[in-house]
């Protein structure tokens, strides 16, 4: 019964997510946007959720982690109510900020189970989080495509609604408990969140060489997935055609499904094969090599044929990379630093999401399409050649001082 709600919360979480980005920057644009401003909505919530995250997480340690997931949830419902029924561009924006500020669902719903449940059983409970991913990546985006047909509204509401079960759930099924106490300096495995101001938290991990390139890897894995994910909308509504018609949020949305949908396949039991074949060194730069030349291609390319091979290709390193690079990065510390090294990967991710919107969001603004394509490429192939520093050497030693 302790994992229902926790798997309702991460898959609504994620469906929100799914829902919203196939169709957002087009949405934005309907009443007004330039593909700037209508990017900032991406860099707007992860700011928000940048600062709000460790905030969130210090306030449930407290007072339990049901109290904060029902903000967070309600946050979640009242964002995606306000922009379901935007009609100008600012309510857009406040939908956003609300969902932002309270967008906490992933890593308190980590740290309940973490709270309650004991350690031989943690990573078979977590894996309901990586189901939870999978089927909200195939879900959302076939839901977003197939809802845009009645209006670029209607995903909007379908979220909202699937938040407010979620909530019903979470009030219902989830014991309210409090958050175990741990021993000093024991942030658990949670992936406890760092704020900006832990600058010198910060510099103690990244003077740690070969966690640094991982650190770096992971950094740039999330500006090449977070560049591409923000302004494929714009970039495919003005370079493919469908029926002699621009493509709407309904073939983005049921492209990014493809995507999910091949995620599913891969993380549903054959990344556990490759990983022990070939290791995570070796995955993390396939993976990096396969999303530099998915983005390459998608510069050159403005048929649909193709574009399914590029979708192949991003689908594949997203696929392998997130999860090889949390394992290296959680096998470089003891386990007392897991969760705040995981915690900093969150938060790099975060930082990802501010900036490659704002910069993808000029260059499509621009006119430079295959440039926007290129700049992810220039990501991933830089991930890749940071794997003298990061995963190339991360298995020689199990720890760092």
């Amino acid at each position: 019964m302790l994992l229902l709600p926790i798997f309702l919360i991460v898959l609504v979480d994620i469906l929100a997510f799914t829902l919203v980005i196939p169709l957002l920057a087009i949405y934005a644009e309907g009443l007004g946007a330039t593909p700037l401003q209508a990017m900032l909505l991406v860099s707007v919530f992860a700011l928000c959720q940048l600062v709000s995250g460790p905030l969130l997480g210090r306030i449930s340690d407290r007072v339990g982690r049901k109290p904060m997931l029902l903000v967070s949830q309600v946050g979640t419902l009242l964002g995606l109510l306000v922009m379901g029924s935007a009609t100008t561009l600012w309510l857009l924006f406040l939908g956003r900020i609300l969902d932002g500020v309270t967008a906490g669902n992933l890593s308190l719903a980590q740290a309940y189970i973490a709270d309650n449940t004991l350690p031989e059983d943690r990573a078979r409970s977590f894996a309901i989080i990586g189901i939870a991913f999978g089927l909200g990546f195939f879900l959302g985006p076939t839901m977003a495509g197939y809802l845009s047909q009645y209006g670029l509204h209607a995903p909007f509401h379908a979220a909202a609604c699937l938040s407010l079960l979620s909530i019903v759930c979470t009030a219902a099924l989830l014991p309210n408990q409090a958050a175990a106490a741990r021993p000093a300096g024991d942030v658990g495995p949670a992936g406890g969140r760092l704020a900006l101001t832990d600058w010198g938290t910060y510099a103690q991990y990244f003077e740690r060489p070969v966690l640094a390139g991982l650190l770096l890897q992971f950094f740039l894995f999330a500006v090449a997935f977070s560049t591409f994910t923000s302004g494929f909308a714009l970039f495919a509504e003005r370079t493919f055609r469908w029926n002699d018609q621009p493509f709407t949020p309904r073939e983005i949305g049921y492209l990014f499904a493809y995507a999910g949908l091949f995620g599913i396949l891969l993380q549903g039991g054959l990344i556990g094969r490759l990983v022990k074949r070939f290791g995570e060194p070796v995955l993390v730069t396939a993976g990096f090599i396969s999303m530099a030349a998915g983005y390459l291609l998608l510069g050159l390319i403005d048929q649909i044929g193709p574009l399914i091979g590029v979708a192949t290709l991003v689908a594949f390193g997203q696929g392998v990379l997130r999860p090889t690079l949390t394992s290296l990065l959680s096998q470089r510390v003891g386990r007392d630093e897991q969760g705040v090294v995981l915690g900093l990967g969150q938060s790099l991710t975060s930082l990802a999401l501010v900036v490659a919107p704002v910069l993808g969001g000029w260059l499509i603004g621009h006119g430079h399409l295959s440039m926007w394509a290129f700049v992810a490429a220039a990501a991933a192939l830089l991930g890749w050649l940071a794997a003298a520093w990061g995963s190339s050497r991360a298995l020689v030693l199990k720890t760092e001082p």
